[in-house]
């Protein structure tokens, strides 16, 4: 991560006037200095300084992309907003369901009109959805006003691209089908002072048949784990108390390494950096978590009391149409060994409801599933068929009536089963972080907890980024109502 004194050190050593330099870290940061004459030029003509916006949907991964995209926006010369009326939009996208797709459209169809009232504004769009060909092809098509379009394996060349527009003033297109590079160490502006992610891998070998996620983020690839502690010590330095390690299935980091190291290894040392106080993770894999795990979060407090295990289904048929690798019984069976080894944790889940064949009785074996585990918490799906993936392609699609059916039922058992885990913390005094302040109830910010747990409790802006102990009074089903206790 850098430091500004560092970026500045870098960029100044480096011939703007020259050749691009042939490494990708010396080559963003060549455009960016060539960026900021330009920028600066353009903000002089303007009256004002440029301003920029990210729009992220999707997942935390995308969340931390964009932190990179506003960071080197920010060096270019763009001063960041919240609002889509800026100078310079990115909207970056997520594929995995179709209402994200909707969703990303529906906003590009709203922003055409903000375009035509300001001369110097620009648009473009990155991230998942743009590694379909189809995708950009319709946004080529009903969407000409779109300047810059890419994907998600060339991020780290934005600021290049950046400058092809920008210098042109012609529209550009650079979609990548793979890559093997990892280029994390730009420019990030963080959106929150007091945690961050890093990521610790890319892509996804699984292939689940319903997922689109190995198709448009490539094979799996893991950081150097030197990289991903010195990140994490920067981050600590700089205010840092809470980090979440990223990946699509950080079960199988370090396996394509020259030193291989495992995930259970890398949060073990994660843990140990000085100044961090909370390690969280996203996402692992029911298939292959290890005990070696279950016993580093069990031995370290750091380690958040919180797991997420998607489940999907919990009939085995269907689990192997999905390509999932466990049974209904091996899932069972690892939530039950998590909860036996560490009895503060909380399991929450992902369900889908309605893939190919699903019968009424697949839902029962999900049901006995939620009832068994009894998730803390669970993200309930209707199936959505993704262009390019092998479900895509079964012919016995479930009707839409029939999987509303068994979608009210699998979220009526996920309701219940976290009232009862809810319920089950009155009482107890428990350590929250306080994130924000809550828009909601004047006079309150929002806490979470290690179990991932939200708590809303008096206080003002001034304890944002705290960690504080915290009294659970009142269960409103999801989450509480307390009060900050003397420690």
């Amino acid at each position: 991560m850098y430091t500004d004194t560092k970026l500045e050190e870098e960029i100044a050593a480096i011939d703007l006037m020259g050749p691009e330099p042939s490494d990708e870290h010396s080559r963003e940061l060549y455009y960016i200095g060539k960026l900021r004459t330009l920028i600066a030029e353009r903000s002089k003509e303007a009256g004002r300084q440029l301003t920029a916006c990210t729009v992220t949907f999707g997942c935390q991964m995308n969340a931390r992309d964009s932190e990179k995209l506003i960071g080197i926006l920010v060096q270019s010369g763009f001063a960041p907003v919240e609002t889509e009326e800026a100078d310079f939009v990115i909207f970056n996208t997520c594929t995995v369901r179709d209402n994200a797709d909707q969703r990303t459209f529906g906003r590009l169809g709203r922003i055409s009109h903000l375009k035509k009232k300001n001369p110097y504004m620009k648009v473009a769009i990155c991230g998942c959805m743009m590694q379909e060909k189809g995708n950009v092809d319709k946004v080529r098509k009903s969407y000409p006003f779109v300047d810059l379009i890419f994907g998600t394996h060339n991020i780290y060349r934005f600021a290049q691209y950046l400058w092809e527009v920008y210098s042109t003033d012609k529209k550009a297109a650079h979609i990548w089908e793979k890559t093997d590079q990892i280029v994390e160490n730009l420019p990030v502006e963080r959106k929150f002072s007091y945690k961050s992610g890093i990521n610790i891998m890319f892509g996804c070998d699984n292939f689940c048949s319903y997922c689109i996620v190995p198709y448009v983020r490539g094979r799996e690839r893991s950081r150097d784990p030197r990289e991903i502690l010195r990140e994490t010590e920067s981050l600590a330095q700089d205010g840092v108390r809470e980090i979440m390690l990223l990946g699509q299935n950080v079960n199988s980091y370090g396996k394509g390494l020259e030193n291989p190291i495992t995930f259970a290894e890398l949060l073990d040392e994660v843990c140990k950096v000085d100044g961090i106080r909370r390690v969280r993770f996203m996402t692992p894999h029911p298939k292959d978590l290890s005990y070696d795990l279950i016993r580093v979060i069990r031995d370290n407090p750091k380690a958040a009391r919180h797991v997420h295990l998607p489940l999907q289904s919990g009939s085995d048929r269907i689990l192997k149409r999905m390509n999932r690798h466990y049974t209904k019984e091996q899932f069972i069976e690892l939530a039950l060994k998590i909860r036996e080894e560490i009895p503060d944790v909380s399991i929450t889940t992902d369900i889908i409801v309605g893939f190919p064949g699903e019968t009424a009785e697949d839902i029962e074996d999900t049901l006995d599933v939620i009832r068994r585990v009894g998730f803390d918490n669970a993200y309930t799906f209707i199936y959505s068929p993704r262009r390019g993936t092998p479900a895509a392609r079964m012919e016995d699609q479930v009707p839409e009536d029939v999987v509303k059916e068994g979608f009210n039922k699998v979220l009526t058992a996920v309701q219940e089963s976290a009232r009862t885990r809810s319920a089950a913390l009155a009482g107890r005094v428990m350590e929250g972080l306080v994130e924000e302040v809550n828009s909601q109830k004047e006079g309150y910010v929002t806490c979470r907890l290690s179990n991932n747990m939200i708590v809303h409790v008096p206080g003002d802006a001034s304890l944002i980024g705290r960690f504080v102990p915290v009294l659970l009074e009142e269960c409103r089903g999801f989450y509480y109502f307390g009060k900050i206790v003397e420690e």
